[in-house]
C-alpha cells in the first residue's frame, strides 16, 4: 500500500499563491548564489534546458540568450509573473511558459540537454516521481541539476526542522528532507549517476546536486 503523501497539489497551488506577490522581496537574495549555480551548471551543457518550478521567472533573466528555455511551475499566479517577466524583458530564448505539473511533465521522452530544478523537490507531494520524470525527459547523457534544502542527518538543526514541519507543510515545503531519500531514489532507478553534491549558502543547508542520466546501452 502506497504511503499517503504529506503535501498534496491543492495546499501546494494555495501557499504560493499566497507567496506569489512577495516570493522575490523575500526569497530572492536569499536564493541567489543557488539560482546562479544551478543555471551555470545548464549553460555549461547548454542545448534545450527545462527549468520546472520556475515561479516568478527571476531566473530567466540570468540564462544566456543563446539557450534555448522551457519554463513551466505548478502556481498559476507565480508563473503570471513568469510570463510577465518574459515579455517585458523580451526573453526570445525562452520558447515554453506553462502551467505543469512536475510530477507529470507534458514532454517527450528525452527531448532536454539539461533539466533545471531550483527549490522544488521538496514542494511535491511524490519527489521520487518527480525525478523521474526530469530524468525522463532528459537525452541520454543529458544532466538533472537541483539545488535544494537538504535536512540535517543529526544535532540541533534536525530536532529544528523536525519541531517545524508541520507549520513548513503549510507553507508549502519539507524542512526535514533527507539526503538518503535521493540517494535511495537514485539506486532504485539505475540510470543515474551521481556528479557532484555541492554545499550552497546560506550556511551549507543548500546543496547544489548534479545527476547523469546514463548513455544508452549500444
Amino acid at each position: 500500500m502506497s504511503k499517503t503523501p504529506d503535501i498534496d497539489n491543492a495546499a501546494v497551488a494555495r501557499a504560493y499563491a499566497r507567496w506569489a506577490p512577495i516570493y522575490d522581496l523575500v526569497f530572492g537574495r536569499v536564493f541567489a548564489r543557488g539560482r546562479a549555480a544551478s543555471i551555470e551548471a545548464a549553460e555549461r551543457i547548454g542545448g534545450r534546458i527545462l527549468d520546472v518550478g520556475v515561479g516568478t521567472g527571476i531566473a530567466l533573466l540570468d540564462y544566456k540568450p543563446t539557450m534555448r528555455i522551457s519554463a513551466v511551475d505548478y502556481s498559476e499566479p507565480m508563473l503570471k509573473q513568469a510570463k510577465a517577466r518574459v515579455i517585458d524583458h523580451k526573453l526570445h530564448h525562452v520558447e515554453c511558459v506553462a502551467v505543469m505539473d512536475a510530477q507529470k511533465l507534458g514532454f517527450a521522452d528525452g527531448i532536454f540537454d539539461a533539466v533545471v530544478a531550483q527549490y522544488v523537490i521538496t514542494t511535491v507531494p511524490d519527489p521520487e516521481a518527480v525525478l523521474d520524470e526530469f530524468i525522463r525527459v532528459l537525452k541520454p547523457g543529458g544532466e538533472m541539476i537541483l539545488v535544494n534544502h537538504i535536512g540535517a542527518e543529526s544535532g540541533p538543526r534536525r530536532l529544528f526542522e523536525q519541531g517545524f514541519a508541520p507549520i513548513a507543510r503549510r507553507l508549502g515545503w519539507r524542512p526535514e528532507f533527507p539526503w538518503m531519500r535521493i540517494a535511495n531514489w537514485a539506486a532504485r532507478h539505475g540510470g543515474v549517476q551521481l556528479i557532484e553534491r555541492v554545499p550552497m549558502p546560506p550556511l551549507g543547508h543548500f546543496s547544489l546536486i548534479r545527476y547523469q542520466r546514463l548513455p544508452q546501452a549500444a
